[in-house]
């Protein structure tokens, strides 16, 4: 590692190294990087249990926590969860609704950072790297985007693709952003900006919620591209017409809401060292 160099006087200075953490606080991603921060992923799941071989399968070994939120499911999703990940975390969702469920599942995490996928297997737990690689090397909250170069939709029909184009301009506008995909399910950002998400909604509408609160927190969101599949099996609860109202009317409520102060980061490991090895 090179000395930081400043100037005194006018003259360059060489600033003392920073001490890098021990070897055994990384975790091996591959033969060539590895990782400090601790991950958690959070699925939640009602009546899945098709579908969960198959997402299980693309999470990452070196994922330090899996949370599945069960929506009191009538099949066997939580026994094949167990069966698949016996150090699983299982959370039972007294509400209902995806927000409501990951509202639980975050509050269970106990990992530096907060992954959320689908159960339906849309979402590829092998794009993880992908969202945790942007968070340590300086993001706050990363966002999915099928839109974004590189990614890609096997699900959107025509009404869903037309109606997230327009709920997305609409928040670019309000809020000053320039995000591609609004109404998507994949994202991460460190637990310590939960208290700025502050979940308070119900139900599909929570993507855009976290999104539009991340924004307005001040927060440094970064895109990566995704690819989302079709559903594997079973059908969505998802309504496009319904619930990009309830979109739509959680924008025009958060405009008026007062933001929440994002929360410092932690000083006990130094920023440039908590990151990529």
């Amino acid at each position: 590692m090179s000395p930081e160099i400043g100037k005194h006087n006018g003259k360059p200075q060489a600033a003392p190294l920073r001490s890098m953490p021990p070897p055994t606080s990384f975790t091996p991603v591959t033969p060539h990087l590895a990782i400090s921060p601790t991950v958690s992923v959070v699925v939640p799941a009602m009546n899945e249990a098709e579908n969960l071989p198959h997402v299980f399968a693309t999470i990452p070994q070196w994922v330090d926590e899996i949370v599945l939120v069960d929506g009191n499911s009538v099949d066997d999703t939580v026994a094949v969860a167990k069966r698949l990940r016996p150090n699983l975390k299982v959370v039972t969702q007294t509400g209902k609704g995806k927000g409501d469920a990951l509202a639980a599942g975050f509050a269970a995490c106990s990992s530096d950072i907060i992954v959320m996928i689908d159960a339906d297997g849309s979402t590829d737990g092998r794009e993880i790297i992908s969202f945790v690689g942007a968070l340590v090397t300086g993001a706050d909250f990363v966002k999915g985007s099928r839109y974004a170069a590189g990614g890609s939709s096997d699900d959107l029909t025509v009404n869903r693709r037309v109606g997230n184009k327009v709920l997305t301009s609409i928040v670019n506008v309000l809020y000053g952003t320039k995000y591609t995909d609004l109404c998507y399910g994949y994202n991460a950002f460190w637990a310590r900006h939960l208290d700025v998400l502050d979940l308070d909604c119900d139900g599909f509408e929570v993507e855009t919620l976290m999104n539009v609160r991340a924004a307005k927190a001040g927060l440094k969101v970064h895109e990566v591209p995704s690819h989302e599949r079709t559903r594997i099996h079973g059908e969505s609860n998802l309504r496009a017409v319904r619930d990009g109202f309830r979109v739509l009317k959680t924008i025009l409520k958060e405009w008026r809401r007062q933001p929440a102060p994002p929360q410092p980061e932690p000083t006990a490991t130094p920023a440039a060292d908590r990151g990529v090895a």
